[in-house]
Parts: structure tokens; C-alpha cells; sequence
């Protein structure tokens, strides 16, 4: 069965009235007043870090989007077969550049905002060393400077580091699986 994008359009609409319904009716806000699901979201806002996020994220889309695209009737077998490989090379590269990105500038942030004598021995510049060393640093504005640390440095890696790998890894699936299924390479 092929879905036209009216089909699919009246199918997440479906959907997103059965979650409105859930969450009480058409109301575009809602109140959540049970006490444990309360707790588990401040437990899962307190509990799960960025990078831990990041990392549930991928193996989410490693299970699911490999899987879509395998059964997308609009392609042919060996075009499967590439699409396949470079959803799964994108989705592994940018997991772990995203987890390695993210605990990086955590890291980097922790130590800039605990450590001031040795920030302030190794920076010569007054006004960047006042910038990175905040005593008594509120950990939600640590969480946003943190955050924008991290966007800047995925916008030079997404670029630098992704892209170049996701190619790499990307003809390294197509080659493994072209040479087990015909027993030679087929470039890809």
C-alpha cells in the first residue's frame, strides 16, 4: 500500500488528535497533577544529562530509521541498500561525535567555573577570564552557556568531523555488504 501525502497528512493528524484527546481534549496546554508522573519528569529532567540524551536519541533512531527506510517501496533494492548504509553510518557518527561533543563542553564548562586559579593563571586576558569564571554560577544559566558552548563547536564538527565520516563509514557498509552478497565490490 502506497500512502499519499494527503494519507499521511490525515494519519498524523489522527494522531495528534488521539494525544491531545489523552492529554485532556483540544486544550493546547494542560495541567499534569498525578504526583508520580510529576516526579518522573523531574526525575528525568535531573537524572538524564545532554550526552545521555544525545545517546538515547541515536540508538532510537539506529532501531527505527534503518528499519523505515528498508521497507520504503519507492526504491529499488540497491538503492536500499545505500540509503540503508548512509542512514546507519549518519546516525553512528552523529551519536558519537554528539555524546563526545556535548560531555566535552560539560566538562570544559565544570572546570572553568571550579577552578579559577588556574584559569586565571593560564589566561593573560582580564575579560574573557571574568567571561569564563563565575563564582556561584546558577546551573541553569551554566546549562544554557554550556549549551551554546556546544552549538558552536557542532557547527564547526558537523562540517570538519560528520560529514567526512558519515562518507567514509558510508562506503565501508555499501562495500561489506556488496562483497558478501555478490562476492566482489561495487562502487558505490
Amino acid at each position: 500500500m502506497v500512502l499519499s501525502v494527503s494519507g499521511i497528512s490525515r494519519f498524523v493528524n489522527n494522531i495528534r488528535q488521539i494525544g491531545l484527546n489523552a492529554c485532556g481534549g483540544r486544550k493546547k496546554t494542560f495541567t499534569i497533577s498525578n504526583p508520580k508522573t510529576i516526579k518522573a519528569v523531574k526525575w528525568i529532567g535531573r537524572e538524564i544529562s545532554s550526552p545521555e540524551n544525545r545517546l538515547i536519541l541515536g540508538v532510537t533512531a539506529l532501531m527505527s530509521q534503518p528499519f523505515i527506510d528498508a521497507h520504503n517501496p519507492t526504491l529499488d533494492e540497491e538503492v536500499k541498500g545505500v540509503v540503508i548504509a548512509r542512514t546507519i553510518a549518519k546516525i553512528l557518527v552523529g551519536t558519537t561525535t554528539g555524546v563526545i561533543i556535548r560531555k566535552g563542553c560539560i566538562k570544559a564548562l565544570d572546570y572553568m567555573t571550579t577552578a579559577p586559579e588556574k584559569i586565571t593563571a593560564a589566561m593573560k586576558h582580564k575579560k574573557l577570564r571574568q567571561l569564563l569564571y563565575t563564582p556561584n554560577m546558577k546551573p541553569h544559566f551554566k546549562d544554557g552557556i554550556g549549551t551554546l558552548l556546544a552549538l558552536g563547536v557542532m557547527l564547526f564538527t558537523n562540517f570538519l568531523v560528520d560529514a567526512p565520516l558519515t562518507q567514509l563509514f558510508t562506503n565501508i557498509f555499501v562495500k561489506a555488504k556488496y562483497s558478501k552478497k555478490d562476492g566482489g565490490d561495487k562502487n558505490a
